[in-house]
């Protein structure tokens, strides 16, 4: 097994370089087939927010999807809703611990989620990148037909829904059926949020599994940029200047807040 591919960049140009090279060869544009996560401490992993809990999340997984919907304040009689997927993604959105990975199609937004706590400019972060269109061959033969087929890239809610199924009963038997992988879906669009963020989930038919160590066994389609503590505040000056901010991640009110707030913080007196 080789390793996955490591870059560290020296400047803002050569990021943003490394970022955006990705090219779509079919079509001679410059489209990637790369999803991008950002994390402010390269020292995390791809670990679920349901893994993190410190449960066996196969445990706990149904019990909280049910409370969620139990006690969410939504008519679950709206066909959107009448959707497992849709529940999931919106528990996620949330903050609900869930099996799913945020992930998003543009790489400066990743930079902006690593960026956006000034408390932690002490210390490196990264930017993991996974190839989530070649990523599609390691599909269970049911699951290609539909997307392969369609020459599409990922799946949505619905397409989720007709299958695997919509419950965690149907899901936990597909997943007992094929092999273990990593599948992408687009989150139905909830709210501003998750356009503006160009929002992309990721889960593991098995959720106690890995999601990192199921990419290591792929390393050609997983990369890793690492972001020096020394290069963050140049990443957020610039990200600012190109109108990558709360503001625009976080529509309404609290973006807003949170933007300014961050704004006129003075930079000599962040406490790490």
């Amino acid at each position: 097994m080789t390793d996955f591919e490591l870059f560290e960049p020296n400047n803002w140009l050569e990021l943003q370089a490394f970022l955006f090279k990705e090219k779509d060869e079919k079509i001679d544009r410059y489209r990637s087939s790369y999803a991008y996560r950002g994390v402010y401490n390269a020292q995390f992993g791809l670990e679920t927010s349901l893994q993190r809990l410190g449960r066996i999340p196969s445990k706990v997984e149904g019990t909280m999807i049910r409370n969620f919907k139990k006690y969410s304040p939504i008519n679950t009689l709206i066909d959107d809703y009448n959707n497992l997927w849709n529940w999931i993604s919106l528990g996620q959105h949330h903050g609900l611990p869930t099996r799913l990975i945020d992930w998003t199609h543009s790489p400066n937004v990743a930079l902006h989620f690593l960026t956006e706590d000034m408390s932690t400019y002490n210390m490196d972060g990264a930017i993991w990148m996974v190839n989530y269109v070649a990523l599609r061959e390691y599909l269970p033969e049911e699951l290609k037909t539909p997307i392969l087929g369609k020459d599409m890239f990922y799946f949505s809610s619905m397409e989720l829904k007709q299958n695997i199924g919509n419950s965690l009963e149907e899901l936990y038997d597909f997943s007992s059926r094929n092999t273990n992988t990593m599948i992408f879906f687009e989150p139905p669009s909830l709210d501003d949020r998750i356009i503006n963020q160009f929002a992309l989930f990721s889960f593991m038919l098995d959720p106690d599994s890995s999601p990192l160590e199921w990419l290591k066994n792929h390393p050609q389609y997983l990369k890793k940029v690492i972001i020096p503590a020394e290069l963050k505040w140049e990443i957020r000056d610039k990200l600012d200047q190109a109108n990558i901010t709360e503001r625009i991640i976080y529509p309404g009110l609290e973006g807003i807040s949170r933007w300014l707030k961050r704004w006129y913080s003075d930079k000599n007196n962040i406490n790490p």
